[in-house]
């Protein structure tokens, strides 16, 4: 399950259904549904009257209807605080006469974001693989010093970091994301 699709979904979904519920409020209370709404009350002697009549079966049904709902919220915050959208290890294509190969995500990140961190002008780098495993995305994150030659270090990193990235998967079309920000701070460089 994908959180923040999810996440949108679910919110969108409670947000109708409230809305919903407003608006039908309104307008019995203005009287769009007759003139026997307009001065009803909310809940009628009818329905305390039910309640009452089979409250011995009503209420637990209530509390475990109450208790999946509960279940239910507490699965959407466990997916949303634990998924992510990261990729796993990738498998890589060719002869697979010998077997299967695979190549695991956080070598290639680190291996990118060690190379574009040894660039002059990069404060900080990180890179991630995100989606599905099959056609991941690569996210590149790099903060650049105030001196930098920005448009020097942008192809520097796209014509060697992602290149070497893209060889490393043999997947030549590998989508890219370069986030470049800039800092007042200065990178410390072992001599």
């Amino acid at each position: 399950m994908h959180a923040d699709r999810t996440n949108r979904a679910m919110l969108i979904l409670f947000a109708v259904a409230l809305i919903a519920a407003g608006v039908a409020g309104a307008l019995a209370g203005f009287g769009a549904f007759g003139r026997a709404t307009k001065h009803e009350v909310l809940v009628s002697d009818q329905l305390s009257d039910y309640f009452g009549r089979h409250g011995d079966w009503l209420w637990p049904v209530i509390a475990a209807v109450a208790a999946i709902i509960a279940l239910l919220a507490l699965r959407w915050l466990l997916a949303l605080l634990f998924s992510t959208d990261r990729a796993g290890d990738l498998p890589l294509t060719g002869d697979r006469s010998a077997g299967r190969t695979t190549l695991s995500a956080a070598a290639l990140t680190d291996a990118v974001a060690e190379e574009i961190g040894s660039y002059p002008g990069v404060h900080a780098a990180k890179a991630r693989l995100i989606g599905d495993p099959l056609a991941p995305t690569l996210v590149i994150t790099a903060t650049l010093e105030e001196s930098a030659d920005l448009p020097g270090l942008r192809r520097r990193i796209e014509s060697n970091a992602v290149r070497h990235a893209r060889q490393a998967l043999d997947d030549p079309g590998l989508p890219v994301q370069l986030d470049l920000t800039m800092t007042s701070r200065q990178a410390q460089r072992a001599a």
